[in-house]
């Protein structure tokens, strides 16, 4: 018996060894099982090196060691408001956060998630105009600068950046910067190094020991927050990176959705930084009164809610369906991926056979192929229940919306897909007021003008091969 024998034998008890694991032991969702399962059947050697490196559960207790100490102040915020919830006490300052109390209930209940009353909020749709915003307000930093981003690069824009934090460190600021190890794995160790030798303490989220090789790589921080004096917060889509301005010959004009807090929801943005820093870093940040000096302005409801694979519960998830069970007379959605699971496509389903007016836009070019085919492979039973599809033709559209009845709305780094609802850290901004959901279906219906509507009838016209890489791509959707 030959080498090749001998290894061919060995990998197929391998994989039936890792089969039955994933079936009883690991108890993964059915699409996800059967998913699996088909990629070790006919593709048995890359198979199991793909489980291995992105199939895996990562047990919560040995590698989410999350500071609980740091989380004792939020514990006890959580509590009264409950407490306030349970003897309808609660103090509302709009009618709008009373009629959602039950969303409001989900994300306190399950995530921590401190509702917070006394937010203004600017929304960027610009990288532009949003970086030109950030970057004034990081120049008249005079505490604290502190960034957590899933991309940076050291192109035109990362140098920018970088310049402005290492002129305020130098000044005696505080100035961090964490980054995700895989989404910015192109990032310059000599571009690091000048930064941290101006002072600037960074840290990368997940680093791999082993060089071009990470088992964590299933796992990322695809948030992206920025807190300056913690009077500031930046949440949204926009990464660093020039793309993120329309420099990429590829994607062209780059619509995200970015928003500007100022507020007390800032301290809550500011406990998710510090509490993923400090997963990062040797060198954990201590509480200080400095790091949550909140200034109240206006009065937006917010709720800063965070999931990942450490969550209890899908948690932003499980936020996008109750608000679209909320739902009165629309729901006007704006996302990259759409692979949503059987329990988001079925409420996007009935919401439309039931008179919502169900809108989806997503983009007309893909930035991952199998991702890209697989969208397509789901807007079509939406088609058929009633629900309109948009697509985006100005440039690539990368904004992670959902708006309902111009009353509640979500921003933040989630997108629509099984990799952000159950591997990758995320974070969202759940909004709670009338004028500033209108401002985001104002700008949605602008974006209306820029796309193409995808009918009944042209989704029909679909050419064999596309419909055979929408079929393939929709069989892997669950582990992509």
């Amino acid at each position: 018996m030959g080498f090749t024998s001998i290894f061919l034998g060995i990998i197929i008890v391998l994989n039936i060894a890792l089969a039955l694991t994933i079936i009883f032991l690991e108890r993964k969702d059915a699409s996800a099982t059967w998913a699996w399962l088909m990629v070790l059947l006919f593709i048995p050697i890359a198979g199991f090196i793909l489980y291995l490196v992105f199939g895996r559960r990562i047990s919560g207790e040995r590698i989410f060691t999350w500071d609980a100490k740091s989380k004792l102040g939020v514990k006890f915020a959580v509590q009264e408001q409950l407490r306030a919830l349970e003897h309808d006490n609660f103090q509302y300052k709009n009618k709008d956060l009373a009629e959602y109390k039950d969303l409001y209930y989900l994300h306190l209940s399950n995530d921590d998630a401190i509702l917070t009353q006394d937010n203004s909020v600017d929304i960027f749709t610009d990288g532009k105009e949003k970086f030109d915003a950030l970057l004034q307000d990081m120049e008249k930093a005079t505490d604290h600068i502190h960034l957590l981003y899933y991309i940076l690069r050291h192109d035109q824009l990362g140098k920018r950046t970088a310049d402005v934090l290492m002129r305020k460190a130098k000044q005696g600021v505080e100035v961090r910067i964490l980054y995700d190890d895989m989404g910015s794995r192109k990032i310059s160790k000599k571009f690091l190094h000048r930064m941290r030798k101006a002072g600037v303490e960074i840290e990368a989220f997940f680093p791999s020991k082993i060089p071009k090789v990470n088992f964590k790589i299933n796992y990322r921080n695809h948030r992206k927050l920025a807190i300056i004096d913690s009077k500031i917060g930046y949440i949204g889509g926009f990464n660093i990176g020039d793309e993120y301005l329309g420099y990429n010959k590829k994607f062209g004009y780059w619509r995200d959705t970015h928003l500007r807090i100022c507020g007390n929801a800032v301290a809550n943005m500011q406990t998710r930084f510090i509490l993923d820093w400090n997963q990062a870093s040797r060198h954990d940040i201590v509480y200080d009164e400095r790091y949550y000096a909140y200034e109240k302005s206006g009065d937006v409801g917010v709720q800063i809610v965070s999931s990942g694979p450490d969550s209890d519960w899908e948690q932003i998830k499980n936020g996008y369906i109750k608000m679209i069970m909320s739902a009165k007379k629309y729901v006007y959605i704006q996302t990259p991926y759409f692979i949503p699971d059987d329990s988001l496509q079925d409420i996007l389903r009935i919401a439309a056979l039931s008179g919502i007016d169900v809108k989806i836009m997503i983009p007309n070019k893909p930035d991952h192929p199998f991702v890209y085919w697989a969208t397509l492979s789901y807007i079509g039973d939406l088609l058929n229940a009633g629900a309109e599809v948009y697509i985006y033709q100005k440039g690539f559209l990368h904004a992670k919306t959902i708006t309902v009845d111009g009353k509640i709305s979500s921003v933040g780094t989630a997108n629509i897909d099984v990799r952000s609802f159950r591997l990758n850290f995320e974070v969202n901004a759940f909004l709670y007021d009338q004028g500033l959901s209108e401002r985001l279906v104002d700008a949605f219906c602008k974006d209306i003008k820029d796309s193409t509507q995808m009918t009944k009838k042209l989704y029909r016209k679909r050419s064999l091969g596309v419909r055979f890489k929408e079929s393939i791509s929709r069989l892997l959707s669950p582990i992509l």
